[in-house]
């Protein structure tokens, strides 16, 4: 560190008519007015710190008590125009480092363009060419302002230059203003951190590590503890057992990945042994008697919040899991592990009701499935419905000027303009669309809201549609788009669902409808022919980052873009089941999780006919027994389910049930749904079962209309019609309520179709794999 700058010269100890002449030079203007009014601001500031004790100015500025919070400066003066030049002075100082505020003193003030006055006053090439860094980055012009003000801020309160300003040093700078709520636009004290542009363009320009966090938040995120320090956490007083756990999760952790290690260690060191050392303090050994052992079962079996446990098992198969490795280890190295082999706690009878506790939670999430199984529907309407008013809404609304309405839907909103849109505008950006629901009196930020309504629907539309796991669709990228050609010359996309739980990597078909979800997200990633940013994601059971790569449930929120995490969709998911409780009463005492979508297409395959190792494979399971655990089996499936074990009871289960899934088996699966093609469109009747309606599909539920089949729908509209009207004038009763019966459906099945169009599919093709050049090939 080499001590505070001193651009124009060590000005300390000048005097008032030098520091003012000082301040006149270093900006020059055309206008007198502001020449004076700086120099006349610093001129009445110095006045007043001249009463105060002190050989230099910081020292009468900290004796004046204005080096602490809440007291601007602005307060030696009563009118605007005063208030306004004593401000100006105070800032001029400031940038010529002639005062060092601290970071509350300087939020205090409120500084108009102080990180372009701050640059004027430095001199500093390297701030210089971070500002010319930061206004080439393809952002909103409002935010390059931003990024100066917080390095400018930054600079001034830490007393150094740019060339000083350590990755430490600026993490220090975000963590105080967020601790003491000084962050422009915060609402309250602590919401949010600074800085995040300015970070990425001192990442970008070098003068960060380039082995450091790439960004502010790859910064602040918390990385993986070691072993000592996963155990310490919990202040364990035994130093002989604090040793051996460590000792025993080092054992452990090259076989588990780091969540699980955390796990572990929050089982051993804080449900059990801590607890263990609060219910009896003086305890030196694993040996535990039967009466300490019920009292720590008792106290372990509520949850701090005060509520029962429901879960306990974990805790008890860790615990006798260690108790066990240290019996085995102990045969092989005694010296190390014998003196601590003592009997287990847990007893064989707490084992044995394992299967019974495990049936419970069964019977628990599958009752959760029965619960909202039929209000997905409602669900996804209202996302749907919700995503598609405000798309309309922005079309619309975008190129309307201030005060014009526009009605949609039967709701009026008013285009609203103000004079940061005019700020935004003439900076060289675009202005968000907001209007006013002159209906609720709302005021709407219809680009951001649009744009998190598209991620809302899309999120929901992959988890149902693949069943995926939360974590692998937030893992999904542009690369996991892939494509398969069958024997017949038909092109499939397939999706490439990354490793996760089972650390097994697996492709899955994906349907129309997904992907028409999928090129619709590569679209909105893609428009003005951008690519798809590469981004790291940070795992937070992991506690590290990934690679760079193009994810695909990436959103732009501010200056920087973002991989959505999985806290967000579950805060999503229960906003809008919150939302929707208020018109269905279904949704009062039910939420939706990520997981139930999962579980609800792993019990719409089974229940549907589809075998169930194809469906394990599918879903990724590794063991059959976890893919029956998914299925909630409603009362109608049960009957269908035992009359056909009744046909077949006679005959032996067969073994290649159980097998994995051939290369003929999965032929077969796909080549099925060629027998589905109908003229209308689709059938989607159970796997491997027969057509039950004699083909009369517009009366059957199992036929998806294809949108491109809407006009034909209208011809046969209009030839039942002329049928009808045959029927009435020779009074065939009964083919008059055939023919009424026939035209329900086919209106019905319109108007739904024509519902689901509204978010129509984007044709993107198939991304195939560029040849690579003869150079690289050899």
């Amino acid at each position: 560190m080499r001590g505070p700058p001193r651009p124009q010269g060590d000005l300390t100890r000048a005097s008032v008519e030098d520091i003012a002449q000082t301040v006149r030079t270093t900006w020059p203007t055309k206008s007198a007015d502001n020449r004076w009014n700086r120099s006349r601001g610093a001129r009445d500031l110095l006045e007043h710190l001249s009463q105060f004790p002190g050989e230099t100015w910081q020292e009468r500025w900290e004796a004046s008590g204005f080096n602490q919070g809440g007291n601007p400066v602005s307060v030696l003066r009563s009118a605007p125009r005063e208030r306004s030049q004593i401000g100006t002075g105070a800032a001029c100082l400031m940038c010529l480092r002639i005062i060092q505020p601290s970071l509350e003193a300087f939020r205090s003030n409120t500084f108009l363009y102080y990180g372009q006055r701050f640059l004027a006053a430095q001199n500093d090439p390297l701030l210089e060419k971070f500002w010319a860094e930061t206004q080439a980055t393809p952002v909103n012009p409002i935010h390059h302002g931003t990024a100066l003000f917080d390095i400018a801020v930054a600079l001034t309160t830490q007393g150094i230059a740019l060339a000083d300003l350590t990755p430490e040093a600026f993490l220090h700078y975000a963590w105080e203003c967020r601790r003491q709520g000084l962050v422009l636009g915060a609402r309250g004290a602590g919401s949010r951190f600074p800085g995040h542009l300015a970070w990425q363009v001192l990442y970008t320009m070098g003068h960060f590590p380039s082995h450091g966090p790439a960004t502010l938040k790859a910064a602040l995120l918390n990385g993986r503890s070691t072993v000592e320090e996963l155990v310490d956490r919990y202040k364990i007083r035994n130093t002989g057992v604090r040793h051996l756990l460590v000792a025993y999760l080092e054992r452990r952790k090259p076989e588990l990945d780091y969540s699980t290690l955390d796990n572990l260690s929050r089982h051993l060191a804080s449900n059990f042994w801590a607890t263990v050392e609060q219910l009896a303090p003086n305890q030196t050994g694993l040996r535990i008697d039967g009466e300490l052992y019920q009292r720590w079962r008792d106290r372990v079996a509520i949850r701090v919040d005060g509520k029962g446990r429901r879960d306990f098992d974990p805790i008890l198969r860790a615990v006798r899991a260690f108790y066990a490795d240290l019996q085995a280890w102990a045969a092989a190295e005694p010296e190390q592990w014998a003196i601590w082999v003592a009997p287990c706690p847990v007893s064989d009878a707490e084992v044995r009701g394992y299967g019974v506790r495990k049936r419970r939670v069964k019977e628990r999430m599958d009752d959760r499935t029965r619960q909202r199984q039929p209000l997905l529907n409602t669900l996804l309407e209202h996302l749907e419905n919700r995503y598609g008013h405000l798309r309309d809404l922005l079309a619309q609304a975008a190129d309307m000027p201030g005060g014009q309405t526009v009605t949609l839907e039967g709701r009026t909103y008013q285009r609203l303009w103000s004079r940061v849109d005019e700020r935004r505008v003439r900076l060289g950006g675009l202005a968000n669309v907001r209007v006013l629901d002159l209906g609720s009196g709302k005021n709407i930020n219809v680009t951001h809201a649009e744009d998190a309504a598209f991620w809302e629907w899309a999120i929901v539309e992959v988890l149902r549609h693949s069943g995926v796991r939360i974590e692998e669709a937030l893992e999904l990228t542009h690369l996991s788009i892939r494509q398969y050609q069958r024997p017949n010359g038909e092109v499939i996309a397939l999706l490439v669902v990354a490793p996760s739980k089972s650390d097994r990597e697996r492709v899955i078909p994906m349907s129309a409808e997904l992907f028409a979800v999928i090129a619709a997200i590569v679209r909105r990633h893609t428009t003005g022919g951008q690519t798809i940013p590469l981004l790291p994601r940070y795992d937070p059971k992991e506690r590290q980052s990934s690679a760079p790569m193009p994810f695909l449930f990436q959103r732009k929120i501010g200056t920087k873009h973002e991989v959505m995490s999985d806290t967000t969709v579950v805060n999503m998911l229960k906003r809008h089941c919150v939302e929707l409780g208020e018109q269905h009463p279904g949704f009062l005492a039910t939420s939706f999780t990520p997981h139930d979508f999962r579980r609800l297409l792993a019990t719409e395959l089974i229940n549907s006919g589809l075998p169930i190792h194809i469906g394990a494979a599918l879903l990724g399971h590794l063991d059959l027994q976890t893919t029956r655990g998914y299925v909630a089996v409603f009362n109608e499936d049960v009957v269908r389910h035992y009359q056909g074990f009744l046909d077949r009871r006679r005959q032996a289960r067969p073994t290649d049930e159980y097998r994995p899934v051939t290369a003929p088996e999965w032929l077969g699966f796909e080549e099925h749904f060629d027998q589905r093609k109908v003229e209308l469109g689709g059938c989607a009747r159970p796997y491997s079962t027969p057509c039950q309606h004699e083909h009369a599909c517009l009366r059957c539920p199992m036929i998806n209309i294809n949108p491109k089949m809407l006009p034909r729908l209208d011809e046969i509209e209009v030839d039942l019609l002329a049928r009808r009207a045959r029927a009435e004038a020779e009074e065939w009763l009964g083919e008059i309520e055939g023919i009424d019966l026939t035209l329900s459906f086919l209106r019905q099945k319109r108007n739904q179709t024509r519902r689901l169009t509204r978010v129509a599919p984007v044709d993107l093709g198939i991304p195939g794999i560029a040849p690579r050049s003869a150079a690289r090939r050899e």
